[in-house]
């Protein structure tokens, strides 16, 4: 058995995932082990002033050191520290990677938008690569939103957009961004039928909670259920979606803007269902050090 860490540093909040991995029989399987979720909300930083401030790098500082000891107090065997559009964006995104590493020990790779994608559909594929037709994999985060289209099993098209719901929350969207969205995926998503979504991230999780009428066979939305609950939500106060829907500050400000993309997302390609398989980018790093790893282990054994 090996165990596997991942550090998601995001917009929006800094995950800690660790998961243990054993193969029987030739099967592997993945049990998390910890789950830690700190919403230091970098975006609003960056998308308003452009940088990460003094205060909040200090922050991320404590949490890597804490994060560090517990990686050691489980015996983590590798880990991997992912950082996504906030970190990108700010222009002191390197310096603060310099200080981390320096202080607290822990390498920070900032992953660009397409190998983002990339990550969230290695995700999935093995749930849904054997499906016919075509499914449109949408990782909404603070920043941005990851596209992924795959038809017949072959991934066709991936994209990332600079729309994600902490950047919308600051006014941050740069003009013409909306409409690149949905130019493109309606001309990669033309002439196709039944394409479904395959939804990813924090928001859309928590969605899947809040909709009653779900179906959880197959761990599926209709698109008309969360175009109902965003008739709800949008109007109300953050206390308000907070006391109606027991939401915490951080996801109550955010949870509207998310059904936003996700709702244009379906009517750009027509799905009328949402799949929510209730992974996200932190379980895909892991599985890349997992892949890489059993790589390494067959060209050992040739």
């Amino acid at each position: 058995m090996k165990r596997y860490a991942a550090i998601d540093i995001g917009t929006n909040a800094v995950r800690l995932l660790i998961k243990s991995v054993s193969e029987e029989n030739g099967n592997m399987r993945f049990q998390k082990e910890l789950l830690v979720r700190v919403p230091l909300r970098l975006g609003f930083d960056v998308f308003v002033g452009g940088r990460i401030s003094e205060a909040k790098a200090g922050r991320l500082k404590h949490l890597m050191k804490s994060y560090s000891q517990m990686m050691k107090v489980y015996a983590v065997d590798r880990y991997r520290a992912c950082a996504t559009s906030a970190m990108r964006d700010a222009v002191n995104g390197a310096e603060i990677i310099r200080m981390i590493r320096k202080k607290c020990g822990i390498d920070i790779d900032i992953i660009d938008g397409s190998e983002e994608a990339r990550m969230v559909y290695d995700t999935h594929i093995e749930q849904f690569g054997s499906r016919r037709g075509s499914l449109l994999y949408v990782d909404v985060g603070g920043g941005s939103t990851e596209v992924n289209l795959l038809t017949d099993g072959e991934l066709r098209f991936s994209q990332s957009f600079n729309i994600g719901t902490v950047r919308m929350l600051a006014g941050s969207v740069a003009d013409g961004e909306w409409d690149s969205l949905r130019k493109t995926l309606a001309e990669q998503t033309a002439g196709l039928n039944g394409v479904d979504i395959v939804g990813s991230g924090g928001n859309i999780n928590k969605i899947y909670k809040l909709v009653s009428n779900k179906d959880k066979r197959y761990k599926r939305l209709t698109v008309n259920a969360v175009r109902a609950l965003h008739e709800k939500i949008a109007p109300m106060t953050m206390e308000e979606r907070m006391a109606h829907f027991d939401l915490k500050p951080d996801r109550a400000d955010v949870i509207a803007p998310a059904m936003d993309i996700f709702l244009a997302v379906a009517e750009v390609a027509a799905a009328e269902h949402i799949y929510v398989p209730q992974i996200g980018l932190s379980d895909g790093i892991i599985d890349g050090l997992y892949m890489a790893d059993r790589a390494a282990a067959e060209q050992t054994e040739e």
